[in-house]
């Protein structure tokens, strides 16, 4: 079965009829190996916090290589994204895998041949754009470390910073961490938050942390090459364009 028919058939399968019968559709090789890649990187980013496994993040990014122009047109219609969004989805359900309501698929297809020793099709796993607009809007880029994001826009009047996504104490979830360095034991599961007055623009960093006095707080700012340290009080830190946050060893950026 061709790729087109496929996908119509499903189509009609999904929007028409009960969702179950789209099991029994047998999808072509080329899809069903799409398919286990992208299931593969979403079960590689995926981990347990507290009872359940948790899939943290809202995109899967699938990009793909060498493409024929005849063939370009399936791989960008929206039956193929819906087609993706429906697997990764169902999925994550049938393993139990918490995961975010707005999950999405986007596609990017390159007409023409792969460069040598490039691989035809990479997934990634991230974060969707800010919308269109905010251009001001200030956000963190990771420098070093590993996160559940590479940037994080601050759009809301506290944003917080840890180890985990989700942080439970006494059997319930405490905290949600909307930047994660989920491999990085430097940054405590609690670290810091920063809170952002949507009037003036202004963003403060504070420091979370528990630590002994006299010992390293653990958070600090590079700023114009000279260290601060940002020690735990109630009126953190005022940040600037270009400010180097550093938690442990993980380095974000702060910029607008």
């Amino acid at each position: 079965m061709k790729l087109t028919e496929f996908l119509e058939k499903w189509g009609h399968t999904v929007f028409e009829g009960p969702l179950a019968r789209s099991a029994s559709l047998e999808s072509p090789a080329e899809l069903a190996e799409i398919r286990f890649a992208i299931l593969a990187e979403v079960r590689r980013n995926s981990y347990r916090a507290g009872a359940r496994q948790v899939f943290p993040f809202d995109l899967v990014r699938v990009s793909m290589r060498g493409v024929e122009e005849v063939r370009a047109a399936v791989f960008r219609s929206g039956f193929f994204r819906q087609y993706l969004e429906h697997e990764i989805q169902g999925h994550l359900r049938a393993e139990n895998v918490r995961f975010p309501e707005q999950l999405r698929v986007a596609i990017d297809v390159e007409v023409g041949l792969p460069l040598p020793n490039e691989p035809w099709m990479t997934v990634l796993v991230g974060s969707q754009e800010q919308p269109a607009g905010a251009d001001h809007t200030p956000r963190l880029r990771v420098q070093r470390g590993t996160a559940n994001a590479q940037e994080l826009w601050i759009d809301k009047p506290r944003v917080f910073l840890g180890r985990e996504v989700e942080v439970y104490r006494n059997g319930g979830i405490h905290r949600r961490n909307d930047l994660a360095f989920l491999d990085e034991n430097s940054v405590s599961r609690e670290h810091a938050h920063i809170e952002y007055d949507r009037k003036t623009g202004e963003c403060r960093l504070f420091n979370d942390r528990w630590y002994e006095r006299g010992t390293d707080c653990g958070t600090r700012m590079v700023r114009d090459g000279v260290s601060i340290e940002v020690h735990r009080d109630t009126r953190g830190t005022k940040l600037e364009e270009g400010d180097e946050i550093h938690l442990g060893d993980a380095i974000l950026v702060f910029t607008r």
